[in-house]
C-alpha cells in the first residue's frame, strides 16, 4: 500500500510547512522497494521493514541508528520485542539515569517536603515585597527557593522527554510503559500540592513498578504524596472527626471513586455509589507524612473503625490493612482485567483492537494476577499486534519522543524547551492533564489539520541540523519520491513531518 502525501507551501515566516492529508492511509506507510542499511544477513523484504518499524515504534518510540541495527541483528522483530520485556523489567529495578542538571529528581521525599515548605514561606515574604518585574523563566538547574515547585515540574518534564528519546539512558519499553501507567494513574502537575512531587512519583513509583504486578503499582500510587494530594485522599477522614481547631470533618470520596472508575474496575465494572462510599470509609486515615521516607502514614485517629462492605466483601476494623486488602481485591477483579486488557490493546495494537486480542490480554492479566511481563508477552505474541490492518497514529507525545530520538537531540536543553512548548500548544502538556482520566490515545483526538501543521513546524525546527536519512528504509516509495523533489536542507524535517513517520 502507499500513502497519500501532499507538501504545500504556507506563509508561516519564511519556512515551508508540510501539510498532511487527513485522508492519508497511515496504516499503509511501510511499503517500500529499496532496502537501505539493513543487515546483510537479514531478508530484504517489505515485511521485514514493516515489522521492524512496528516493533520500534510501538515497543518504544521509533528508530535510532543503534536501535535499527539492534532489531536487524535479531532473527525477526518479534524476537526483539520479546527480548525488551525482560530488559525493561531488569532496568526498572535499577535507579533511573538522572542528569546533574535535574538535581531535584535526586531529592528524597522528606527533602522535597522541606523545600516545598520553605517555598511557601518565601512566597509569604515575597507577597509583602513590592513587585518590579515579572519573574524570569527558570532554568532547569535553578535553585531559587521561590520557584522550587515550578523547577521540579520542569525537571520532571525534561527527564520524561530524555527517557523516552534516549535508548542509551532508558530502555524503550520501560519508557513506554512508564508513559502508559502515568497516564492511567494520572496526577496533575498544575495542582500546587502535587507539583513538586510529580518527578518522584514518575521515577520512583510509576517507572519502578511499570513491569511488575499491577496491584503493587496501584498500592504504591495510593500511598504517594502526589496521589494523596491530587485526589484529596489526605483530607478524607471518618465522618464526625474534629480537627485540632474543633471543626467537624468527614469523608472525601474523590480517590475511592477514581480508584474504582478509572484505576481498576471501570465505569461499568459492577460497583455502586454505595461501594464508593464504603471504600472511602476503608481508606480513611491514609495521609501524607512529610518526615517519613515514603511520605505516607496511616493515622488511626482519622480512620473509620466501623464495619464496611465493598463489592459484597466485609471489612472489619483492621486499620491500614483494610485499605491494602481492598486495593488488592480491586486490582485482581475480572472487571479490572478486562479494563486493563482493553487499554493495553488500544495502546499497543489499534484504536479498535480485535476482541480476541483483548480477551487474551485480559485472561493473561487475570491468570497471572497482573504480572505485566506475562501480559506484555501476550500482547506482543498476538497476531493483531503485527497485523498491517491494525493501525495507530502517534499522539503529540509519541511524535515528540520519536522526533527527538530520530534526531538524537534530547541532550540539547533548547530542544527540550521547544518540545515542551509544542506539547503544550498541541494539547498534551507533559503531566498537564487536569482530570484523572488521562490523555486520549486515539487518532480521532489528534488527527486534525491545524495540529498536523503544527507538527510540521516543530519537525522542521527540531531537525534543522540533524541527519534523519537512516529513516529512509522505513518510508513508503511515494514519500521518498516526494522527498527527492524537495531541497536537501528541508528533507530531514520533512521526513519527520510525513504521514509515514506519524504512524506507529
Amino acid at each position: 500500500m502507499t500513502t497519500n502525501i501532499s507538501y504545500c507551501r504556507q506563509s508561516l515566516g519564511t519556512r515551508p510547512i508540510v501539510l498532511l492529508s487527513r485522508r492519508a492511509t497511515v496504516g499503509g506507510m511501510l511499503a517500500m522497494t529499496v532496502p537501505f542499511g539493513w543487515a546483510q544477513n537479514a531478508p530484504q523484504t517489505l515485511a521485514t521493514h514493516a515489522q521492524a518499524w512496528r516493533a520500534l515504534s510501538r515497543v518504544g518510540y521509533g528508530p535510532t541508528p543503534n536501535l535499527a541495527q539492534s532489531v536487524s541483528s535479531m532473527p525477526n522483530a518479534r524476537d526483539w520485542a520479546m527480548q525488551q520485556i525482560d530488559l525493561a523489567f531488569a532496568d526498572s529495578s535499577r535507579s533511573p539515569v538522572i542528569g546533574t542538571d535535574l538535581w531535584g529528581l535526586q531529592l528524597d521525599l522528606p527533602q522535597i517536603f522541606e523545600r516545598f515548605r520553605a517555598e511557601r514561606e518565601a512566597r509569604k515574604t515575597k507577597k509583602n515585597t513590592p513587585q518590579t518585574d515579572a519573574p524570569e523563566p527558570m532554568e532547569l538547574g535553578s535553585t531559587d527557593p521561590l520557584h522550587f515547585s515550578r523547577t521540579m515540574a520542569q525537571q520532571a518534564a525534561a527527564w520524561h522527554l530524555r527517557a523516552c528519546s534516549q535508548p542509551e539512558q532508558e530502555n524503550p519499553l520501560l519508557a513506554r510503559m512508564t508513559e502508559f501507567w502515568f497516564n492511567h494513574l494520572n496526577v496533575f502537575s498544575g495542582k500546587g500540592a502535587v507539583r513538586p512531587f510529580v518527578g518522584h512519583y514518575l521515577t520512583q513509583v510509576i517507572r519502578r513498578h511499570a513491569l511488575g504486578r499491577f496491584e503493587d503499582l496501584v498500592l504504591a500510587s495510593a500511598r504517594h504524596p502526589a496521589m494523596l494530594a491530587y485526589l484529596d485522599q489526605a483530607q478524607s477522614v471518618a465522618d464526625g472527626t474534629r480537627s485540632r481547631e474543633g471543626k467537624a470533618r468527614g469523608l472525601n470520596e474523590n480517590y475511592a471513586r477514581e480508584l474504582m472508575e478509572l484505576h481498576t474496575l471501570g465505569v461499568n465494572g459492577g460497583y455502586t455509589q454505595g461501594d464508593v462510599r464504603e471504600l472511602a470509609r476503608v481508606l480513611t486515615g491514609w495521609t501524607v507524612a512529610p518526615r517519613e521516607a515514603d511520605g505516607f502514614r496511616f493515622a488511626p485517629r482519622l480512620h473509620d473503625h466501623g464495619t464496611k462492605q465493598v463489592l459484597g466483601r466485609t471489612f472489619h476494623d483492621a486499620g491500614e490493612q483494610e485499605g491494602v486488602a481492598a486495593i488488592r481485591m480491586l486490582a485482581r477483579h475480572p472487571s479490572t482485567a478486562r479494563r486493563i486488557g482493553l487499554r493495553l490493546a488500544k495502546f499497543f495494537i489499534s484504536d479498535n483492537p480485535p476482541s480476541v486480542a483483548v480477551d487474551a490480554i485480559a485472561r493473561s492479566f487475570l491468570d497471572t494476577q497482573g504480572d505485566m511481563r506475562a501480559v506484555l508477552r501476550t500482547v506482543f505474541a498476538s497476531d493483531a499486534f503485527w497485523a498491517t490492518d491494525q493501525t495507530l497514529f502517534k499522539t503529540p507525545m509519541d511524535f515528540v519522543c520519536s522526533a527527538l530520538a530520530a534526531t538524537q537531540s534530547a541532550s540539547d536543553t533548547r530542544h527540550l524547551v521547544l518540545s515542551a512548548g509544542f506539547l503544550k500548544n498541541a494539547g498534551q502538556p507533559i503531566h498537564g492533564w487536569q482530570t484523572p482520566d488521562g490523555y486520549a490515545f486515539d487518532a480521532a483526538t489528534w488527527m486534525v489539520p491545524e495540529a498536523l501543521t503544527r507538527r510540521a513546524d516543530y519537525a522542521l525546527a527540531v531537525a534543522r541540523q540533524a541527519d534523519t536519512s537512516f529513516l529512509l528504509p522505513f518510508l513508503s516509495a511515494a514519500t521518498r519520491q516526494t522527498l527527492e523533489q524537495e531541497r536537501p536542507a528541508l528533507r530531514a524535517g520533512l521526513i519527520l513531518a510525513s504521514p509515514d513517520f506519524m504512524a506507529k
